[in-house]
């Protein structure tokens, strides 16, 4: 499977939202919708009304990312907004399968989260649940944060884990990703690119994309 790029609509000009949301459907693979509630995370995004917006005009698959404290208490109402993947923070709840298995009763891909400081490792038992696991290339809670270089062999760890297992799971990475290092996470193993400032306030937008691919 080619690598899939998906676009950040935090790093969107919420002005003129809909014409980033057009350029992603026909640039990019997939709409990355950063969920902060203030309290997991210190900022707040953006919540519903937006969602709904993007996802009425929107043709990509719609990735909702949840940076929230007791995200099984929105999982139906994303679903509901039409997000078609939807992962959490694995330290943001207390039954993590319980909240796949919810996530796929609505229907929904279910990806897992971890920051930097969260070794690969406590991924391990849920890969054959999920179909992505979320990998923080930056702590989570800001856009244009800079890449964290530690992150290649986190990813060359768990994909060596999913091969090892015999799954399907991909592995997602966000934060800092741009065409500078886009070749290099695909070689250690990453399957979808979420890249936002990189993309969206470039001068040149199409060929940032373009970059990555």
């Amino acid at each position: 499977m080619n690598t899939q790029i998906a676009i950040s609509m935090l790093a969107a000009d919420f002005l003129r939202l809909e014409d980033d949301v057009r350029f992603v459907n026909s640039h990019a693979d997939i709409f990355h919708l950063d969920i902060m509630d203030g309290i997991f995370v210190p900022n707040i995004s953006y919540g519903f009304p937006v969602v709904d917006a993007i996802a009425s005009i929107a043709t990509r698959p719609l990735d909702a990312h949840l940076m929230i404290v007791s995200p099984e208490n929105y999982v139906e109402r994303f679903a509901k907004s039409g997000a078609d993947m939807l992962s959490f923070h694995l330290n943001a709840t207390d039954d993590p399968e319980k909240v796949v298995d919810l996530i796929h009763a609505n229907g929904m891909k279910a990806g897992i989260a971890i920051n930097p400081d969260i070794p690969v490792e406590k991924l391990f038992p849920y890969l054959g649940k999920c179909e992505f696991a979320l990998i923080m290339s930056v702590f989570a809670g800001f856009g244009g944060q800079k890449f964290i270089e530690d992150t290649y062999p986190r990813i060359e760890t768990l994909k060596t884990e999913i091969v090892r297992q015999g799954l399907g799971c991909l592995i997602e990475v966000d934060g800092g990703v741009s065409g500078k290092n886009s070749a290099a996470l695909k070689s250690a193993g990453a399957d979808i690119l979420v890249s936002g400032s990189a993309v969206l306030k470039s001068a040149d937008p199409s060929a940032a994309v373009q970059a990555m691919r």
